[in-house]
């Protein structure tokens, strides 16, 4: 964009907003919007993603960035004089990991979440300087797979131990808007910014064609949502289970959170039923619940029999975290380690989700049906290519090879695919075979 300054201007604005709030921890900060210019909008334009669906106008991102200086010298001047309108989230339901269910995901338009994309950007430079280690979700630098690499250390370096295994009720639905306003008085009163935030608040939501406005929740899929939650539960739950929980416990203890998705690990019994216990009256002070059947505290401790290891097949025993089962399995070395599978929902889901897209799309060439497949299982990989779940990975990858071969043979009478056929079919058109992406015994990066 003419006329701009570019990505390093931005970056020296965010330096030194993070500066001012790693120097005074106790300082409200009243004025952060007159960073966000043209240069700063721009720049949040370059973060954000132009392949996401479509908001409530239908506007998609090569439309908008057609008039790209003048859409954002609008945003802007709409941004700072506060006229600018915070338009409805779209909502569409997605299915959960048990097929039967669906979880909520709200749509921004374009334009939106560009502007949430600029806020985001300058209230994570304060709020990063205040976040715990224990937190990973949403975060810079920050990956659901250091959260579960930090669980895996801290289990194998105690030999196991009470699990607590948290599920908070549709965290995302139920977050109280007056006392995140009093959580966010604490560190940041910008006027305009804080206007923009009760603006996404009260937006509203459409569903179908009911347009409705909750007044708790901030939606599940915005660019400022996952910001959100983490400044309420770095309040509800981190700083509270680290200043005042953990110096009352009588062993060691530790939090691991992504998002609203926790597990907090104990050395000891009795400080875990203590915790279990008080947790569910924290959360209620504050507006959330936990749910009852999916909130369980887990012995896990290393067996001491071949009896006791269910190589993760048995619950009682094992525990879910971001999509992965933890148990107790052997090594190669034939040792007794800490060990990870994919969840049978996830896995289960990943399967219905292919098997559908294979016959939609069954009339398609082979070539480009290969392709996408490819596609599938490569993201399959990057994210469950963990050490010590090939099994899983082999299992998804035949799964698909079963369920691509089932819908090619239903697309013709005339030429049906046999396994035979299909056997040559794949020495053409192979596809991806399973890999460990993220290897526990990499080294890690400073």
């Amino acid at each position: 964009m003419k006329g701009t300054l570019g990505p390093d201007h931005v970056t020296t604005k965010l330096e030194r907003i993070a500066e001012l709030a790693k120097r005074s921890p106790k300082l409200v900060l009243t004025t952060l919007a007159h960073h966000i210019d043209e240069g700063f909008l721009h720049e949040a334009y370059r973060r954000t993603r132009k392949d996401g669906a479509n908001g409530v106008d239908g506007q998609t991102a090569q439309e908008y960035s057609a008039g790209l200086q003048n859409n954002l010298s609008s945003l802007l001047e709409r941004f700072r004089s506060g006229t600018y309108r915070a338009p409805p989230v779209l909502r569409v339901q997605i299915p959960k990991g048990d097929g039967r269910k669906t979880r909520p995901i709200g749509i921004p338009t374009f334009e939106d979440k560009v502007l949430q994309r600029a806020v985001v950007m300058v209230l994570e430079a304060v709020y990063e300087q205040d976040f715990l280690d224990c937190s990973y979700g949403f975060r810079p630098g920050r990956s659901a797979h250091q959260a579960l690499q930090a669980l895996w250390k801290e289990l194998t370096l105690q030999g196991g131990g009470w699990v607590l295994e948290v599920d908070i009720q549709g965290f995302f639905d139920s977050l109280d808007h007056q006392q995140l306003r009093a959580l966010l008085d604490q560190r940041m009163r910008d006027g305009v910014i804080r206007r923009m935030i009760d603006k996404w608040l009260k937006a509203g939501v459409l569903e179908g064609r009911e347009l409705q406005f909750p007044t708790q929740g901030t939606p599940q899929g915005g660019v400022v949502s996952p910001l959100l939650a983490n400044i309420y539960l770095h309040e509800v739950l981190d700083m509270w289970f680290e200043a005042t929980v953990k110096p009352r416990l009588r062993g060691a203890a530790r939090l691991i959170r992504y998002a609203d998705d926790f597990v907090i690990v104990f050395q000891r019994e009795d400080d875990a039923r203590k915790v279990w216990d008080v947790l569910p009256k924290r959360f209620e002070k504050h507006g959330l619940k936990l749910h009852p059947e999916k909130t369980r505290l887990v012995a896990f401790h290393r067996p001491t029999s071949p009896e006791q290891r269910n190589d993760g097949d048995a619950r009682p025993c094992t525990f879910d975290l971001l999509g992965f089962t933890h148990y107790w399995g052997k090594s190669f070395r034939g040792n007794l380690v800490v060990k990870r599978k994919t969840a049978k929902d996830r896995l289960n889901r990943a399967l219905k989700t292919t098997g559908r897209w294979c016959r939609a799309n069954r009339h398609l060439s082979i070539g480009e049906q290969q392709r996408t497949l490819n596609r599938k299982l490569t993201g399959h990989y990057a994210y469950y290519g963990i050490t010590g779940n090939m099994l899983a990975l082999q299992r998804f990858f035949e799964g698909v090879q079963v369920l691509w071969r089932k819908w090619l043979h239903r697309r013709s009478q005339r030429a049906r695919m046999t396994w035979q056929r299909f056997v040559l079919l794949l020495e053409r058109y192979p596809l991806a075979r399973p890999r460990v992406v993220h290897s526990v015994y990499a080294r890690s990066k400073p």
